[in-house]
C-alpha cells in the first residue's frame, strides 16, 4: 500500500489539527499543503516504526515546528469557537500539542508520546502543564458528586492541581441540590451511583434544568448514561479511570465552556 493510500483516511482530521493548532483554516491548511509537499519529495521521511495516523502527525508536527508561515487571525470565527481559539493560542507550544492531541484527536497519552516524540511521563507533565494554562483562563468552582471517600479525595486532588476550587463533595442527591442552591459552579464531576441510593444522574437532570453547566460523568456503570435521553454526556470518564485522563477531560470541557466562573475568593 502507498504512503498516499495510508495516509488518505486521517488527511480530513489533520486539516482539523492544523487548523486548530495555528488558530485560522487558511493557515493550518497553507501548514497542511507544505507538509504534504515535503512528504512528496521525500517520501522516506515517512516514519515505519508507528502507525499510519500516529507517523502522519509526528511528521506534520515536524514541518510545524520547523517552518514559519504567515499566521493570521480567522476574522469569520465568531462566538464560542472564537473564544476557545484563542484560549488555544495562548497555550504554550508543546502543551498545546499535547493537549489537542489528546483532548481533540484522541489519541492516548503514550500515543501523543510517540507523536512529539517525548517520553510517556513527558506527555503526562505538559497535559499538566496544559491544564494549569487553561485555568488560569478559566478557573472555577467544581462540584463533585462521589460518595466513595477515596475517589472523592483523588479528584480533589486533581481539581485544586489544576487551579480550580472544590466548592462542595456531595455524597447524596440532596447535597448536591444544597450545594447548587448555594452557590452555582462552575463545572460538575458527577457519578451515577450514590450512597444513599439516589441517582447523580438524576441530580444532574434537575442542576441543568436551571442552569447550563458543564458535567464530567465519571462512573463505572456507563450504560447508565449512555442511553440517548437528556443528559447525554458530552464528557464521560469510565471507572477505575487515568489521572491524565480526568485532568485532559476537566481541561476540555472548561476550554469550550463560555461560561465558566472564577472562584469567589478570586473574584472578591
Amino acid at each position: 500500500m502507498s504512503i498516499a493510500q495510508r495516509i488518505h483516511p486521517h488527511l480530513p482530521y489533520l486539516r482539523r489539527f492544523a487548523r486548530t493548532l495555528t488558530g485560522a483554516q487558511e493557515a493550518g491548511d497553507a501548514y497542511v499543503a507544505k507538509f504534504l509537499e515535503d512528504l512528496a519529495a521525500t517520501p522516506s521521511d515517512f516514519p515505519t516504526d508507528v502507525t499510519p495516523r500516529v507517523a502522519l502527525y509526528r511528521l506534520f508536527l515536524k514541518v510545524w515546528n520547523s517552518v514559519k508561515l504567515p499566521v493570521t487571525d480567522d476574522e469569520e470565527t465568531e462566538g464560542i469557537i472564537a473564544i476557545a481559539q484563542r484560549r488555544i493560542n495562548s497555550l504554550s507550544p508543546l502543551p498545546r500539542q499535547a493537549f489537542l492531541l489528546v483532548t481533540v484527536e484522541g489519541f492516548t497519552p503514550a500515543e501523543a508520546a510517540m507523536i512529539v516524540e517525548v517520553r510517556e511521563k513527558d506527555i503526562k507533565s505538559l497535559l499538566d502543564v496544559a491544564g494549569r494554562e487553561i485555568a488560569d483562563q478559566v478557573a472555577t468552582d467544581v462540584l463533585i458528586i462521589e460518595d466513595e471517600l477515596l475517589i472523592a479525595m483523588d479528584l480533589e486532588s486533581i481539581v485544586t492541581s489544576l487551579g480550580h476550587t472544590v466548592q462542595a463533595v456531595a455524597t447524596t442527591k440532596s447535597e448536591a441540590l444544597a450545594a447548587v442552591e448555594s452557590r452555582k459552579p462552575g463545572l460538575i464531576l458527577a457519578d451515577v451511583k450514590l450512597a444513599d441510593g439516589s441517582s447523580g444522574l438524576d441530580a444532574v437532570k434537575e442542576i441543568i434544568s436551571e442552569d447550563g453547566v458543564p458535567i464530567v460523568f465519571i462512573t463505572a456503570y456507563p450504560e447508565k448514561v449512555l442511553t440517548g435521553e437528556r443528559p447525554e454526556p458530552t464528557f464521560l470518564i469510565t471507572k477505575p479511570f487515568q489521572r491524565e485522563t480526568v485532568m485532559a477531560i476537566i481541561s476540555q470541557a472548561l476550554f469550550f465552556n463560555t461560561t465558566a466562573r472564577l472562584p469567589r475568593t478570586a473574584a472578591a
